[in-house]
């Protein structure tokens, strides 16, 4: 199936999300809950997050200091 998700980019666990804006596992969560970032769901119901969406979100944060 050439249209599935996994096939089209990289999926993203909350905890790599976490890493890279440096909060916890349940903020991902919770952004994901209020829209912030879209959330596809496994066969075992886990939330995975695009690579490409969670790259954007990333950049799209003003850079504060390291």
């Amino acid at each position: 199936m050439p249209n599935r998700a996994t096939d089209a980019e990289p999926l993203l666990t909350p905890a790599e999300v976490a890493t890279m804006f440096r909060v916890d596992p349940k903020t991902v969560t919770r952004w994901a809950k209020a829209g912030k970032l879209t959330s596809i769901r496994t066969l075992g119901g886990h939330r995975r997050y695009r690579e490409s969406e969670v790259k954007a979100l990333l950049n799209s944060i003003p850079q504060g200091r390291d």
